[in-house]
C-alpha cells in the first residue's frame, strides 16, 4: 500500500468522518451520560454540584457545560486513591499510575469497556499517522503504570501490527532490533528519537538501511523544526500524537499523514480552550490552556479536567477528510512557563529559534538564575565540532546571531554560551531541559 492510499485510511470511517450536527448531538447525549453517572456515583462531583446549584438532568446544549467547575490535578489527589472512581473496585480490570515526582501520584482506573474503548482509539491514531497490519511497531516507550507503553501496545494488536515491545532504554540494543527485526514504525518520545539518531552514528548505522518509514511521537512538547531534524536524521515520517493518564492515556487526539494539527477524538472527548489566568474562553485560534470533559468513560469519568497543556483549536476542514477538529502540536504547559522579567517564556520557542540558526545542534540547556534581585537567563547550546574548535571570532559571531534572534523573538536578553557536541545529556524519556535555579 503506497503512502497516498495510507493517507485517507481510516480504522472507524463512520465516526471519523461523522457529520458535525450529528456529532454534537452525539456529544451531547454522551455528556448527559457522563454528568449522571459522576453526579450519582462520585461524592466529589455530587457536592461539586451541589456547591453550585447546578442540576446535571438539565443540561439541554453543549453551552452549559461552561456552568460546571475545573477538575485539576490537586483534585486527583486529594482523592487518592480510589475517591474519584465512578464504579466499584470490582468493576476495575486496570489500574495506571502517575510517578508522582512533583507530588502524590494521581491514580486512573479502568473497566472492560474503557479498555476496548482506548484500545480502538490508539488504532485510530496509528491508522491516520500511516501504520497498517503490516508493519512491525517497536514501542520504546516505558511500560508499567505509565499509559503511554500499554496504550500504544494494545491499539497496534488490535490493527493487527506485529508488536516489540522493548520498553525504553539500553539504546544500542533498541538499535540491534530494529535492524534485525525489520522494525518499519518507532514508538517512543521525539527526545528520544534524536538520542537513537546520534547512537546510530556511532554505531556506524545508516538510517537508510533499516526498514522503518513511521515514527508516532508524544509525551513531551516538541516543534515542527524538530520534527523535520527527526525525518531527515532517521528517514522517517514523524507524527505527533497527544494524551494524558489522567483523561485516558494516548489516543486522545493525533496527526494523519498531513502533519497540519492533531485530530481530536471528538465522539469521547469534549475540548475547551480556556485562558490559564482568567479561565474564560479565548477567542477561536487563539493559544490557551487545553481542557477536556471525557464523555464516554466508566471507570473514571473527568469533567472540564485542566490538562496544563498549551495548545489551539483548529477548525478548518483537513484534506484526510476526518470531520474532527484538530488542535495545534502542543507548544508547551502552563507550569513549565518561565517567567523572565515579567516575560512569559517557554522552551519550545528557544527549540525552534536555534534549529533556524546554522550550525547549532537540536540540544540545549536553559538555567535560570537570580543575581542582584535580578533573572539572568543562560542558553547552553551544542553547536557542531567544526565550531566549537573553531577560532574566537567565529564562536563570538554565532553567539551574537544566537543572542540576538533570542532577545527578540523572546523579549528579553539572554547570555550564551556553546558547548560542545553530545556535551549535554540526552533521555529515554520525556526532555527536562530547564533548570530554574531561583527556587534553589
Amino acid at each position: 500500500m503506497n503512502s497516498n492510499e495510507r493517507q485517507w485510511s481510516y480504522w472507524e470511517p463512520e465516526q471519523e468522518t461523522i457529520d458535525r450536527a450529528d456529532l454534537e448531538q452525539l456529544q451531547l447525549e454522551r455528556l448527559q451520560a457522563t454528568l449522571y453517572r459522576v453526579g450519582t456515583h462520585v461524592p466529589f462531583y455530587r457536592n461539586k454540584f451541589f456547591n453550585i446549584k447546578f442540576n446535571y438532568e438539565s443540561l439541554r446544549d453543549l453551552s452549559d457545560l461552561s456552568r460546571l467547575p475545573f477538575t485539576t490535578k490537586q483534585d486527583l489527589r486529594d482523592n487518592y486513591p480510589y475517591g474519584l472512581f465512578a464504579v466499584p473496585l470490582r468493576d476495575v480490570v486496570r489500574i495506571h499510575s502517575s510517578s508522582g515526582t512533583t507530588g502524590m501520584a494521581t491514580v486512573v482506573g479502568y473497566t472492560g469497556n474503557d479498555i476496548n474503548t482506548w484500545t480502538n482509539l490508539v488504532a485510530r491514531v496509528l491508522t491516520a499517522a500511516g501504520v497498517g497490519k503490516d508493519d512491525v511497531i517497536q514501542i520504546a516507550f516505558g511500560y508499567g503504570l505509565f499509559t503511554g507503553g500499554f496504550g500504544l501496545h494494545y491499539g497496534a494488536e488490535r490493527l493487527g501490527a506485529s508488536v516489540i515491545p522493548i520498553s525504553a532504554g539500553n539504546t544500542r540494543r533498541q538499535i540491534q532490533i530494529m535492524q534485525d527485526f525489520k522494525s518499519s514504525a518507532l514508538v517512543c518520545t521525539p527526545s528520544y528519537a534524536l538520542k537513537m539518531a546520534d547512537v546510530m552514528m556511532d554505531m556506524g548505522v545508516n538510517p537508510n538501511g533499516l526498514s522503518l518509514k513511521y515514527g508516532l511521537f508524544g509525551a513531551e512538547p516538541w516543534s515542527e523544526r524538530m520534527r523535520l531534524e527527526i525525518n531527515e536524521r532517521l528517514g522517517i515520517v514523524a507524527t505527533d500524537n497527544y494524551g494524558l493518564s489522567e483523561v485516558m492515556g494516548p489516543g486522545v487526539a493525533g496527526e494523519c499523514l498531513e502533519c497540519n494539527g492533531l485530530h481530536i477524538n471528538e465522539d469521547h472527548f469534549l475540548v475547551e480552550i480556556v485562558d490559564p489566568v482568567s479561565l474564560k474562553p479565548v477567542a477561536p485560534g487563539e493559544i490557551g490552556e487545553l481542557v477536556i470533559t471525557t464523555l464516554t468513560k466508566e471507570a473514571f469519568p473527568m469533567i472540564r479536567y485542566r490538562t496544563r497543556d498549551l495548545s489551539r483549536l483548529l477548525t478548518e476542514p483537513c484534506p484526510c477528510g476526518r470531520t474532527f477538529h484538530r488542535i495545534e502540536r502542543i507548544t508547551g504547559r502552563t507550569d513549565d512557563m518561565l517567567i523572565i522579567k515579567g516575560v512569559n517564556v517557554f522552551p519550545t520557542q528557544i527549540e525552534t529559534i536555534l534549529f533556524d540558526i546554522e550550525g547549532t545542534q537540536p540540544h540545549y540547556n536553559l538555567i535560570v538564575e537570580r543575581e542582584h534581585h535580578e533573572d539572568k537567563v543562560t542558553v547552553l547550546v551544542e553547536v557542531v565540532e567544526s565550531i566549537f574548535f573553531d577560532q574566537m571570532k567565529k564562536q563570538r559571531t554565532i553567539i551574537d546571531i544566537i543572542k540576538k534572534r533570542l532577545a527578540s523573538e523572546l523579549g528579553v536578553s539572554v547570555d550564551v554560551k556553546l558547548v560542545e557536541e553530545r556535551s549535554l545529556e540526552r533521555f529515554n524519556g520525556k526532555g527536562s531541559r530547564v533548570i530554574d535555579k531561583r527556587a534553589l
